[in-house]
């Protein structure tokens, strides 16, 4: 069946949009990585409720794992549901090198039934092997062309991407407006647009700074590496919202939602920090740890990451109260309840 699209004019807006985003950002990749991305498209229920299309490449000479997913969800046949469409852009780059940093980029406009809705941006720069440098350009670009929208977007960013049982944050960077609407819509587009296209510039001159005439990682980096890329799967599968709330409203772009988590993790360092949840956090981290591989490094492939879909859908359905653990900004995504 042949996917089809919202009929909202807004939600058609929205989706060139992101759909414009992604290609830039992957020829981009591609054409610094000098590799190729696979495509690969996912329908939502046969494709009559839309579905979307990735860009992914793992293990390459450039990347350890990166995955650029536009998708539009729609319920415009369904009047029992509050939800309308939903257009968006979700990106993660991981490098191979341990001095190129990891960035996360999600965009997505959100509209219900009526044709109110919300804007969801955020840009966070992850570094592995923080760059001061580059921290304060990644931020003076944003504040450039968001500058109404700067202060409310860094303070939430911080917020949302604090991790409390490691005391520290996932990034170095974050910009992150949730549930966002300043009652004009073109305004809005215009902002989230530019967000979009400076995060994605700035960091590939970062990638391109940060591997220009490299040298070999040491083993020392690669070690910072490896943990720091513990922490981001730890982060990503136990408080990121998006993540949680995306496996919970449907089972057919798992692979695509948890692109996000990096090639390779410390087990063992994953294992230590189970004690520092609260409950019944210290189950999902058990439940976690059961499906991956022996301990030590583990690969996190993509059958791992359909038995991690699970694992986190199964522990919410369970302990629902969990859910309020989550990160959160000072306004709460109202995702779930908008698909009742």
């Amino acid at each position: 069946m042949k996917r089809i699209c919202a009929e909202s004019h807004q939600a058609t807006e929205a989706l060139l949009m992101v759909e414009f985003l992604q290609t830039h950002f992957v020829q981009s990749l591609e054409k610094l990585g000098k590799d190729k991305f696979e495509y690969v498209e996912w329908l939502r229920d046969g494709g009559r409720h839309g579905g979307g299309q990735r860009f992914g490449i793992e293990d390459s000479d450039f990347f350890g794992r990166a995955s650029v997913n536009v998708s539009q969800v729609h319920y415009d046949d369904e009047a029992v549901f509050r939800f309308a469409s939903a257009s968006a852009i979700s990106a993660i780059v991981h490098p191979a090198h341990p001095n190129a940093p990891s960035l996360h980029l999600h965009i997505s406009w959100t509209e219900l039934k009526g044709g109110s809705g919300y804007w969801r941006v955020m840009a966070d720069l992850n570094p592995s092997i923080p760059n001061q440098q580059h921290t304060e350009r990644f931020l003076s670009i944003l504040k450039k062309v968001a500058p109404s929208e700067f202060v409310e977007a860094t303070v939430q960013g911080d917020q949302y991407f604090y991790i409390p049982a490691l005391e520290r944050h996932r990034g170095v960077a974050h910009f992150y407006l949730e549930n966002y609407n300043s009652g004009d819509f073109e305004v809005d587009f215009l902002m989230a647009k530019q967000v979009g296209i400076s995060a994605i510039d700035t960091y590939v001159n970062f990638l391109e700074d940060a591997v220009r005439g490299r040298a070999l990682p040491t083993e020392e980096q690669k070690a910072i590496q490896l943990a720091y890329h513990t922490l981001y799967f730890f982060q990503v599968l136990t408080l990121d919202r998006g993540t949680t709330m995306g496996l919970l409203v449907h089972n057919e772009n798992d692979a695509g939602i948890l692109g996000s988590l990096p090639p390779k993790i410390d087990k063992n360092l994953l294992c230590s920090w189970r004690s520092r949840v609260p409950e019944p956090q210290d189950r999902l981290v058990d439940k976690l740890v059961s499906v991956l591989p022996d301990f030590g490094v583990c690969t996190i492939s993509t059958p791992i990451k359909l038995k991690l879909a699970e694992v986190v859908r199964e522990h919410y359905f369970e302990f629902p109260e969990a859910l309020k653990l989550q990160a959160a900004g000072d306004v709460t995504p109202p995702t779930i309840r908008d698909h009742d």
